[in-house]
């Protein structure tokens, strides 16, 4: 049956889409778009390379697009959240051109942004702004920029799987609340994720005290392929000796080293910063016929930056990656994904291996590396989960007395001034809280 989502946006927008080569939607967005069009809140649970980031946004710029030529609406009009700064940057160039070819504005604010971008932002706010939730929560107590805020009608939030199971997803659940209160009008939300494991969770964690969401969960047919392979106990000589590990790490680098010769473009995952920059400079000293470099959240944001730039243009082979590289980050096509060391849950493992075969259809593939017996059965259990899709369950923080605190004193911040009663309200409209 043919695919009629783009037929319910505006002109601009569909020819937009075709200058950007885009025909035809995918399932989530043939399936998400008329929802949104028709004011629902909606979560949308699919794999990655399937197109959610412009199921939601597409639908998003088509009434923001309306709304400014019948209304003359000023300011910011919706908000999109990562948990990311490097996602946010990832987002707006993802976006731009289509923007602007329809005649919208997006602006990225973070900790980053520089003085001079916010000052413009205050005095000529975008109509989409891209943030973080830390960032949110700043703005909200603002004095100029958060009296841009009262016209927004729409929030995304993207990964929010990162966010729901930790605090900084309570902070977000009560700014949302509070955002709402600014605008005195019920907020669109639009979630987005590629793997939960609590769907029924995190759909009642986005509708906060804004109603009912909708589900559109898409499970493609997207074929994943793991494999476990276990080290060498064997002496490895001049190699353990030169390398200054042991010889099961020394034989864990060589299987590493003999995967990303095998293969075009690969991330090599490790569970913490201290390991990628151990196995990058190590497998730098043996590998002299390809590039390699490590990529995590301690690297200054050029460095990071660079590193993206020189995969994404094949001028480096692997990267060696915590959970920086994990999410949606646009860096090209990735071809593999070796994983050393279990993963410890089956949910990342999901998340990682589906950044192979970046594609509707494509297959996913990769490669868990351990060198003790107990690490892998552990990871022949998770691999096996995660081809099976069995993700862990998501635990939220009920009543978090510290964020409680913190979001108090950010409503007295707001009002200047706010009775208990009217400050209960308002949190007791979060999830966490109700």
């Amino acid at each position: 049956m043919a695919k009629r989502a783009f037929s319910l946006l505006s002109e601009e927008i569909r020819r937009g889409l075709i200058s950007l080569g885009f025909t035809e939607p995918t399932d989530p967005q043939e399936k998400a778009i008329p929802l949104i069009l028709s004011g629902k809140n909606v979560l949308i649970v699919a794999p990655t390379g399937t197109g959610k980031t412009e199921a939601a946004v597409l639908p998003v710029f088509d009434m923001m697009l309306k709304l400014k030529k019948e209304h003359d609406v000023q300011g910011v009009m919706s908000i999109y959240i990562t948990p990311l700064r490097a996602l946010n940057r990832d987002i707006w160039e993802r976006l731009s051109k289509l923007a602007e070819k329809i005649g919208l504005t997006l602006e990225v604010r973070h900790g980053d942004t520089p003085q001079h971008a916010r000052r413009r932002q205050a005095q000529q706010p975008p109509d989409m702004m891209i943030t973080t939730p830390e960032t949110l929560q700043a703005i909200l107590v603002g004095k100029v920029l958060r009296k841009r805020l009262s016209n927004i009608r729409w929030v995304i939030v993207d990964e929010i799987h990162e966010l729901v199971g930790d605090k900084r997803g309570v902070q977000l659940s009560v700014a949302l609340e509070r955002l709402k209160r600014i605008t005195g009008r019920p907020l669109q939300r639009i979630g987005l994720s590629a793997t939960v494991g609590s769907i029924g969770l995190v759909r009642d964690f986005l509708a906060g005290s804004d109603g009912e969401v909708e589900v559109v969960h898409v499970p493609m047919p997207r074929e994943m392929q793991i494999l476990v392979d276990s080290a060498s106990h064997d002496e490895y000589g001049d190699l353990t000796s030169k390398l200054q590990v042991t010889p099961q790490v020394a034989s864990a680098i060589t299987k590493i080293a003999e995967e990303i010769r095998k293969h075009e473009s690969v991330l090599v995952f490790t569970n913490t910063r201290e390991a990628a920059e151990l196995l990058a400079s190590r497998l730098a000293l043996i590998a002299h016929d390809f590039k390699v470099k490590a990529h995590h959240g301690s690297l200054s944001k050029e460095e990071r930056i660079q590193a993206e730039k020189e995969f994404k243009n094949g001028l480096t082979k692997a990267l060696v990656c915590t959970s920086s590289l994990e999410l949606g980050i646009d860096i090209g096509s990735v071809d593999f994904i070796i994983q050393f060391m279990s993963p410890r849950q089956s949910t990342p493992l999901v998340q990682r291996i589906g950044r192979s075969g970046h594609r509707v259809g494509g297959i996913a593939r990769g490669l868990i590396i351990s060198y003790s017996s107990d690490d892998v059965i552990e990871s022949a259990v998770l691999a096996k989960k995660a081809m099976k899709e069995e993700l862990e369950d998501i635990e939220i923080h009920e009543c978090a007395l510290d964020v409680l605190a913190h979001q108090i004193v950010g409503l007295v911040m707001d009002e200047g001034s706010i009775s208990l009663d009217e400050a209960f309200n308002i949190i007791k409209g979060a999830y966490p809280y109700r």
